[in-house]
């Protein structure tokens, strides 16, 4: 997390909107090896209490994540910003991003929490991308699913702490962010752009 106030998100829901439209998270935790990750769709409740996750049998970090605190980590656009798009010549350059930190106790999940999860996951990202009509299981030979299933271990995060850094450069004026919305626009950084135009900040002044 920035140190600076100013990037993190005064709103909760902030943060879960992203975590929801992002969707994917990196997992860390500690084990008898040494520190590890890995990286896994995300499911958030609804009440932000939990995120749902799952991973192949075969990650190491299945062996330890139960009953571990861990962390996963969902990052969003991300880029350099030039001092030479600031009209102040005393600039330095920075990067803005979007990271969000999520701290929690993994619980393994049983054979049908997995499943509800994963028609959760399913259904959720068949609706975004307009499937007509969406995938859902129901399609599958019901004992291939169960072959499939059984080779990934679903856990579910008990939150207890959000983290999160948004910096869009909210520590400067419209004028400097309109000017570094159009260098990220000229370098192909469109999403990053959008972003700092619906959630740069409150400075008005030039």
């Amino acid at each position: 997390m920035h140190p600076n106030s100013v990037f993190r998100p005064k709103q909760d829901d902030l943060a879960q909107l992203l975590v929801r439209e992002i969707g994917f998270a990196a997992i860390f935790a500690d084990t008898p090896d040494g520190p590890r990750v890995a990286h896994a769709p995300v499911v958030l409740s609804d009440d932000a209490a939990t995120v749902q996750f799952h991973l192949a049998r075969g990650n190491a970090l299945t062996r330890h994540l139960d009953g571990a605190n861990a962390l996963a980590v969902v990052q969003g656009p991300d880029a350099y910003v030039s001092a030479s798009w600031y009209a102040d010549p005393d600039q330095v350059p920075t990067w803005n991003y979007v990271a969000i930190e999520i701290e929690g106790t993994a619980r393994r999940l049983g054979d049908a929490e997995l499943v509800e999860q994963l028609d959760t996951l399913s259904a959720g990202h068949e609706a975004r991308v307009g499937a007509n009509p969406p995938w859902t299981r129901d399609k599958m030979n019901p004992a291939l699913f169960s072959k499939m299933t059984g080779a990934i271990i679903g856990f579910e995060l008990r939150i207890t702490a959000w983290r999160p850094t948004i910096k869009l450069s909210q520590n400067k004026s419209a004028a400097e962010r309109e000017r570094v919305i159009a260098g990220m626009e000229a370098t192909g950084h469109g999403a990053l752009a959008q972003l700092m135009r619906h959630l740069g900040g409150d400075r008005k002044d030039a």
